[in-house]
């Protein structure tokens, strides 16, 4: 018996996420390309923060810039509705069909489609985050570090609150774009990661960041591994959603109250 990605990890997540906890709109384009469509995952309307106060997320998926796709992380959408947060999850065009850049300059029109349509999805425009795991997080990095991407498209790294990377090969080119007056972020990784090395890449970035006087956190975690460490965003959202949430202002505690 075959039973394809419903019996993947990420499938069998997915499968325990609960429908009542968000408000879901998919299969919305931000660009001409088949794979430029991205999913939103909203808050309901009577969780805190209010309308027009919350953060919103634009995460990027890893796979070596070679797989995934945005569905496979509907947990990671509600974990983060469900707490108050705004998620937009984007597929970008991967290889063989596209080679770099194509996939730093998708990430960069998902970010401009964020910000652009915070208000609309009742976040603050303010409080736009790029997050992204493993080759995700290098995708969420160029577009943090290196300005050319944002301006390309009319917009800004100075528009953004803050970027969070999980797991990412940063090693090989963004930490070239690491500089003062980048955005503040929190870096996570597994010490057993044995994909991408913590020491070469989370560290380094963290510590090229940190000289340059950028508002940096490094997180490593002993328990997990390259893949459990994005899974770990499933319920009960404990090694790594807490730290998340905490850096974006909100609680761990799912969002349950009605807004005033």
């Amino acid at each position: 018996m075959h039973c394809g990605s419903a019996c993947s990890p990420l499938g069998i997540v997915n499968s325990l996420v609960p429908g009542n906890t968000y408000r879901f709109e998919g299969d919305i384009a931000y660009g001409q390309a088949l794979r430029q469509q991205l999913d939103v995952y909203r808050p309901l309307p009577s969780a805190l923060p209010a309308e027009g106060s919350r953060p919103l997320i634009v995460f990027f998926f890893g796979g070596s810039w070679s797989s995934g796709d945005r569905a496979s992380y509907k947990f990671l959408g509600e974990a983060l509705a469900a707490r108050g947060a705004v998620v937009v999850i984007p597929d970008y065009r991967l290889s063989p069909q596209v080679a770099y850049p194509a996939f730093v300059e998708d990430s960069a029109l998902a970010v401009k489609w964020g910000l652009d349509h915070a208000a609309q999805f009742g976040a603050d425009p303010r409080q736009v985050y790029v997050v992204g795991h493993s080759s995700g997080a290098c995708n969420a990095a160029m577009v943090a570090l290196d300005a050319r991407w944002l301006n390309a498209v009319g917009a800004s790294p100075k528009q953004l609150a803050g970027w969070i990377g999980l797991a990412g090969p940063y090693d090989f080119l963004p930490i070239v774009h690491a500089a003062s007056g980048a955005p503040r972020t929190p870096l996570m990784a597994a010490t057993k990661d044995t994909l991408v090395d913590p020491v070469r890449n989370t560290r380094q970035m963290a510590d090229k960041l940190h000289a340059a006087g950028v508002e940096v956190a490094l997180r490593e975690f002993d328990d997990l591994s390259h893949v459990t460490l994005i899974g770990a965003f499933a319920k009960p959202l404990t090694w790594i959603g807490g730290p998340v949430l905490s850096f974006i202002g909100l609680s761990s505690a799912p969002s349950d109250k009605v807004a005033r």
